[in-house]
């Protein structure tokens, strides 16, 4: 699972509702969401496909048709304020995507297509890619045109949403990270086992940030120690991108899970050094 591009040219529509879901803090495979819509090689999965297949997932895949571009633009916008993510079909309903977020004037975008996957496009590009043009049944010589878009909405409260913005998609565009990007569910899987999702209630927490200033350094000697070989440097970086995940989700550690999270997360790293590294026999 993760943020990796679809291996061939039909999967595009169980991997536009994926990323919809990772969006909304829902962990799902393509795989699994192909199999419930019934996707196929010589069409592909449309829009009434993937609608069953949300439903499998407690969410609503609404069907909102617009023929004025300003009007689709302000709807579309208004949803990604609630942190509801839309799927459109573009380049003329041939290709699915996922748009997670406007701001600035920029809409940030999951396309299985990019090998970044996290894509930013100003509004006249989107406009562009999104519109369909049907032919005019009385007069074929003139052209209808059709912005469909399909909100996510799920029928359950969500714990966490995926709070994206145009800089972190540029830090997850840079080749460096994109590791981090192809393993993006197993961290998220793995945070929400130790930290819990900031409200305006929250009370008694403390940040991923404020977490590692603590602890970092002790976290790294200890598997340092334990295991002999590791490269410190990326052993921080993994951390480092626990931190960055943890803040796109907006989750912190409750201060009396602050000894379980300092284990866990040392666990998390040794299990990631011992398969980086690999190990002797210990005893």
């Amino acid at each position: 699972m993760g943020l990796y591009p679809q291996p061939n040219q039909w999967q595009c529509g169980p991997f536009a509702l994926k990323h919809a879901l990772v969006a909304l803090g829902i962990s799902a495979e393509e795989k699994v969401i192909a199999r419930i819509a019934g996707t196929n090689w010589w069409y592909g999965t449309d829009e009434i496909q993937l609608g069953k297949a949300a439903r499998y997932f407690h969410c609503n895949m609404l069907m909102i048709r617009r023929h004025d571009p300003e009007r689709a633009r302000r709807e579309l916008v208004g949803y990604l304020k609630k942190g509801i993510p839309s799927l459109l079909c573009v380049y003329e309903w041939g290709h699915w995507v996922t748009v997670v977020k406007a701001e600035s004037g920029k809409f940030i975008l999951l396309d299985s297509k990019d090998k970044a996957v996290l894509t930013i496009q100003s509004w006249a590009e989107l406009k562009s890619n999104w519109v369909y043009h049907e032919r005019d049944e009385v007069d074929r010589r003139h052209f209808e045109t059709i912005y469909d878009f399909h909100p996510v909405v799920p029928r359950f409260r969500v714990q966490t949403k995926a709070k994206f913005s145009v800089a972190r998609a540029k830090f997850l565009r840079r080749h460096e990270n994109r590791r981090l990007s192809r393993a993006w569910d197993d961290y998220v899987a793995d945070l929400l086992t130790l930290c819990t999702p900031r409200t305006p209630l929250s009370e008694r927490v403390i940040s991923l940030g404020e977490f590692c200033r603590r602890h970092e350094q002790m976290i790294l000697d200890q598997v340092d120690h334990w295991h002999g070989t590791i490269n410190r440097r990326a052993a921080s970086r993994i951390l480092k991108n626990i931190h960055f995940v943890a803040d796109t989700y907006g989750l912190v550690i409750r201060k009396e899970d602050e000894k379980r999270a300092i284990a866990g997360l040392t666990t998390i790293l040794t299990l990631w050094a011992a398969a980086e590294y690999g190990v002797h026999p210990v005893y």
